[in-house]
């Protein structure tokens, strides 16, 4: 099976996400807020000589949502000097801040990625009839082959004085400034005279946030920290929705970003003023699904999307997420307070934060993400040694010099960074049984209110692994049949159908959504857009005019509800409140293995179907 996760900026930027990707300008930042709040948001801003506001690729965000508090828990990628790191939040009120969980988010990625596979079945060719059915005996062997679609209240100052500064303080790696008050200039020149710079479009953005009350807080690296040593970061306050910050975003956003946003709760999470998807499956291949966000994106620019919706990538159980990479006991601080420099590859081994494969010569590489940085605050290696080969072998380089190494420092931001948020991520997915991934792609002219999201426990699940049969027939063609029973036809040579956009007509672009509706907090659906008939008559005409009379009807009826057909995309509602805030390769005998899509999918601009 192979998961779809990915995503590319301009010049070459890009989120990571998943699995395997890139790594971006920059990633997430969020605002939370209750339900009579008006807007939620972000800004992104790279510190220079020249206003530049850093191209943003995507998004992944995790919230929390636990009784009156949420926590927002984004992650933050960046590339480019350490110098330049900047980062604007709005706020609503000043919130707690901490270190969060870089492995939390990858194990997140990987468990709930939208993943499509097969089984692989051959027709007994000894029959007369090269069409008839397998029967019992006929070669079947399991497949696993799938690929995954990727693709994160204050008072308004009124003028005269500027920015009130709240609260100042550091958090892991970052410097954390919260300001209240002042106009939209003030808070713009604050920024500019403490090393953010912006372009001037911020401007009556940043007075819309003001108006509605909202705080800011700057983040920046701490002086001597590295880009290496960026982390997740955790923000804790009242709120009762959760809310992606999309308007300020726009100012740095690419065309057709991915923003992807986890959820862990009680119940399943849908959106509240954006519209939900499902996506069609029959224009995603199978075969090899690399074109997954394609068809997302396309989806949710259809009519009564338009450009703001999301799909429903997984809602379950929440314990599909390992959690043996977030924290080991054997993880001990205290052992390195009193240790002097040349013992610490040794003990890093033996508390498994560093892993050495010699004996296959595998080399060494560090289990956290976060640990090669914090050892480069002490110990400056040369540019051509691999700091997990110095570290798992420090008696072939001697020369190397260690006189800076702090034991007791080291331990402090050990257990700051690595051991408690860890820990912390654990007690989270213990204590909130339900996950929801949901995802889409936006672009900066599309995003003019902020997504805002509610609980809806009485939905159905939405599983994450889907498999289809694929049948090879003795004239070389094949049929594939999805999950809920719909087989099309591939004549020989053909990977996945080009389907007419009608029954009878010229090959084009069939609806890339199944279902668009909105979801309310309570009961059902409600469905804007029904593809289904379209859909059905369109299979049924493709498989009849390659000669199989199989059809192409679903077994079981329509999957029109949301979540109901298990399909990868489902997107989120807009209630009537007017709120407005916020290809795997063959074995010769027959076994297709798991594969992941490597890479990511590039950034372009799309001409959009209204």
């Amino acid at each position: 099976m192979a998961g779809l996760d990915g995503t590319e900026g301009r010049r070459g930027r890009a989120l990571r996400v998943g699995i395997v990707g890139a790594t971006a300008a920059i990633a997430a930042m969020v605002a939370l807020q209750p339900r009579p709040a008006q807007a939620c948001g972000g800004l992104f801003c790279d510190g220079g000589p020249m206003p530049m506001p850093v191209d943003q690729s995507g998004e992944n965000i995790l919230f929390v949502w636990q009784g009156d508090t949420i926590e927002a828990h984004i992650q933050i990628q960046y590339d480019g000097e350490a110098a330049k790191f900047g980062w604007v939040i709005p706020l609503q009120s000043v919130p707690s801040f901490e270190v969060g969980s870089q492995p939390l988010f990858d194990a997140l990625l990987a468990a709930s990625v939208p993943t499509y596979g097969y089984s692989s079945t051959a027709d007994d060719c000894s029959l007369d009839d090269p069409n008839a059915p397998p029967d019992d005996g006929a070669n079947s062997t399991a497949a696993s082959d799938s690929a995954s679609a990727s693709a994160s209240g204050g008072e308004d100052g009124g003028g005269g004085g500027g920015p009130q500064i709240l609260l100042t303080e550091t958090v892991g790696a970052f410097e954390i400034t919260v300001l209240q008050g002042g106009d939209a200039q003030e808070v713009f020149d604050w920024l500019a005279e403490n090393g953010y710079q912006q372009d001037d479009e911020a401007l009556p953005i940043l007075a819309e946030y003001i108006d509605e009350g909202h705080l800011f807080g700057a983040v920046k690296l701490t002086g001597g920290a590295e880009v290496d040593e960026i982390h997740p970061i955790v923000l804790r306050f009242g709120g009762t929705e959760p809310c992606v910050p999309l308007r300020l975003t726009r100012i740095a956003a690419v065309d057709d970003m991915a923003v992807r946003s986890f959820f862990l709760g009680q119940a399943r999470m849908v959106p509240m003023n954006y519209r939900h998807v499902l996506v069609n499956q029959l224009k995603v291949n199978w075969i090899t699904p690399s074109n997954y966000t394609d068809v997302v994106t396309l989806a949710v620019d259809e009519h009564n999307a338009d450009g703001r919706a999301f799909v429903t990538e997984y809602a379950g159980a929440s314990d599909v997420v390992q959690q043996g990479s977030l924290y080991s006991p054997s993880w001990q601080p205290a052992d390195y307070v009193d240790a002097v420099a040349t013992d610490v590859g040794q003990l890093l081994l033996d508390q498994g934060l560093l892993y050495c494969d010699f004996e296959f010569g595998n080399g060494c590489s560090f289990t956290h993400g976060l640990v090669e940085g914090l050892l480069g605050e002490y110990v400056s290696l040369p540019a051509d040694l691999p700091a997990a080969e110095y570290w798992g072998n420090q008696a072939s380089h001697a020369d190397v010099d260690t006189s800076a190494w702090d034991g007791a420092d080291f331990a402090a931001k050990l257990q700051e960074r690595v051991i408690l948020p860890g820990q912390h991520a654990i007690e989270l997915l213990q204590q909130n049984p339900y996950l929801t991934r949901m995802f889409t792609t936006i672009s900066p002219t599309e995003m003019t209110e902020d997504p805002q999201f509610h609980e809806n426990d009485g939905l159905p699940e939405v599983p994450n692994l889907l498999n289809g049969t694929l049948r090879l027939l003795c004239n070389g063609d094949q049929v594939f049949t999805l999950p809920d029973g719909r087989e099309i036809y591939l004549p020989a040579g053909t990977t996945w159908p080009d389907f007419p956009d009608e029954p009878g007509g010229v090959p084009g672009m069939m609806a890339s959504s199944h279902v668009i509706e909105t979801v309310p907090n309570q009961g059902a659906p409600i469905v804007l857009t029904d593809n289904t008939a379209v859909l059905e008559a369109v299979l049924a005409d493709w498989n009849l005019q390659h000669g199989w009379p199989g059809g192409g009807g679903a077994d079981g009826g329509s999957s029109g509800s949301a979540g109901s057909s298990g399909e990868a995309g489902s997107g989120a509602g807009q209630d009537d409140t007017g709120y407005q805030g916020c290809g795997c390769d063959v074995d010769r005998g027959g076994v297709r293995w798991p594969w992941l899509l490597a890479a990511v999918v590039a950034w372009r601009r799309r001409s959009r179907r209204r």
